[in-house]
């Protein structure tokens, strides 16, 4: 077997934009960065640095509506005073998905072996804590492993291109901006398969090269 599949839906999530800041913008799509660890917290993996170098390939197969919501932001304005108190609150607008679905396809290797083993058996894997697509509280609804693709279903692919108008994280620095890496995308309606070796859908999960 060359790829392992799985069909994903997130009832409510949000992938925000890194430079939105009093309106909380949201990607349309999750990036790289953010479903690989969703499929790190899948099979309860807590080292992320253990599976660099898999090969994703990512594809939107519901479109999800978009709706904006006044939400309540805690900050750090006043040191004196607790968060979320005072000056350390104000009231933002962020932008939500609802009803996303997308389908993964994760390549030959360790990674793709783990999962295996959780189709198999998932007594097998140890994890713990909500299963999410981005924000803690983005909880996952359903992960379906092997979907049967009909043969005709569509779906938005995102394929990496150098003259993409989408850049997004493949990897995220989580303390500061230096180490997480940005590739840039495109996003292409072509219909649901089992991605070849050298399929341009491929994406490489790896750090900047200082990091590695």
């Amino acid at each position: 077997m060359d790829a392992i599949s799985m069909r994903v839906s997130v009832p409510v999530c949000s992938f925000r934009m890194p430079y939105a800041r009093e309106y909380l913008e949201t990607e349309r799509i999750p990036p790289p960065a953010t479903i690989y660890g969703f499929i790190l917290s899948l099979i309860g993996e807590t080292d992320r640095n253990r599976y660099i170098g898999s090969r994703l390939a990512i594809a939107v197969t519901r479109k999800p509506d978009v709706s904006r919501i006044l939400r309540t932001v805690w900050r750090v304005k006043d040191k004196n005073i607790p968060p979320g108190l005072g000056n350390n609150r104000r009231p933002d607008y962020q932008e939500l998905l609802t009803g996303l679905e997308i389908a993964v396809w994760i390549a030959r290797g360790a990674l793709m072996d783990q999962l295996m083993l959780l189709n198999q058996n998932p007594a097998f894997m140890h994890r713990f804590g909500g299963l999410s697509l981005g924000e803690s509280h983005d909880l996952v609804d359903e992960v379906e492993f092997m979907p049967p693709w009909a043969g005709n279903e569509m779906g938005t692919w995102l394929i990496k291109d150098a003259r993409g108008h989408y850049p997004l994280p493949v990897w995220v620095d989580h303390v500061g901006s230096r180490g997480t890496k940005w590739e840039q995308f495109r996003l292409e309606y072509l219909q649901l398969h089992n991605p070849s070796l050298n399929d341009p859908c491929w994406i490489t999960i790896v750090p900047p090269v200082e990091d590695l």
